[in-house]
């Protein structure tokens, strides 16, 4: 780990301020993906900005039903507040589903949307990787890519985005909320946050240099049955292969976004008019390209959302 400096922000947009000012500068919360690229000198700020202090940890009632969450609300608390449960159930099983109870006890809202990708090439710094340094190359590309994406790519990066909390977010159509130095606000629909790669697949979100996220806010409920499935290597603290979010209303009607699929959290309304799994499948996947490796994809996402559907009607 390289030497840093180290200051505490009074205020979002002083956070904000010092983001802008100081150029290598981070911000850290529960620095529980930061802390992990710093040991591997993938991520190396030159000053860290601790935000811990802020007044951004709760989940508050907003006008017209819905549900505000602040950036520094942790992910234990998040999945067991009881609006989120009993309202926006999906969102409480994503986060469940999610690393650890020692991380979810750390990991906060902003931070999870902020994460990045575990692809394993990136972590390798022994090979190119154009999302750690720009313009190296793709290892991935004709590499071992069982975990990586189909849809979205570029010939540049095949990275997926790793959150299960995002996944349910854009299902419910979140808009993420944020301040900039200057103090301005603006909120930026989870669907426009997460960037594809196209060719500066280092340039992961909608995020100016100076600007900051400050919270999270859902829309009035949906009602329906409210479903999560990851499908993964192993039973707990892995990756998804891919997930399936899903609401489904009483007359069958549903919305469906997934995980392990594309370099941001993946939904397609026009396949949510379709009403069988494999026509379901068939719309979102479109314009998908596999390998020898993760040719699997496209069938067990059509398998999953068979089950999802028949568990909906149970």
């Amino acid at each position: 780990m390289k030497q840093f400096t180290f200051e505490r922000a009074t205020t979002p947009a002083g956070a904000a301020a010092a983001l802008a000012h100081t150029p290598g500068a981070k911000l850290i919360a529960g620095g529980t993906n930061l802390l992990d690229l710093m040991k591997l000198q993938i991520e190396t700020p030159t000053h860290l900005i601790d935000i811990n202090r802020l007044n951004l940890n709760q989940v508050e009632d907003v006008q017209g039903g819905g549900l505000r969450i602040g950036a520094l609300v942790r992910n234990t608390d998040l999945a067991a507040h009881p609006r989120v449960r009993s309202d926006y159930a999906v969102l409480s099983r994503a986060l469940m589903s999610g690393a650890s109870g020692q991380l979810r006890n750390k990991a906060t809202t902003a931070g999870n949307l902020l994460q990045r990708t575990r692809c394993p090439y990136f972590y390798d710094t022994t090979k190119p990787c154009n999302k750690r340094q720009s313009g190296t190359g793709c290892s991935a590309i004709g590499g071992f890519d069982r975990n990586l994406a189909i849809l979205a790519t570029s010939d540049q990066c095949i990275a997926t985005h790793p959150s299960d909390m995002a996944v349910a977010m854009r299902l419910l159509d979140a808009s993420v909320e944020t301040v900039r130095a200057d103090g301005s606000q603006r909120a930026i629909p989870i669907a426009d946050f997460h960037r594809p790669p196209g060719t500066t697949p280092q340039v992961e979100n909608a995020l100016a240099r100076d600007e900051m996220i400050t919270s999270v806010t859902l829309p009035a409920p949906l009602g329906g049955k409210h479903i999560y499935r990851k499908v993964r290597d192993r039973a707990s603290y892995a990756f998804a292969l891919i997930s399936v979010a899903a609401v489904v209303q009483p007359d069958g009607r549903g919305r469906f976004a997934y995980g392990g699929l594309a370099p941001k959290p993946w939904r397609v309304e026009a396949a949510e008019s379709q009403t069988d799994a494999a026509a379901i499948a068939r719309v979102t996947l479109a314009g998908a390209r596999t390998s020898e490796h993760n040719a699997f994809k496209p069938l067990l996402v059509e398998r999953t959302l068979a089950s999802v559907l028949a568990e909906s009607r149970s």
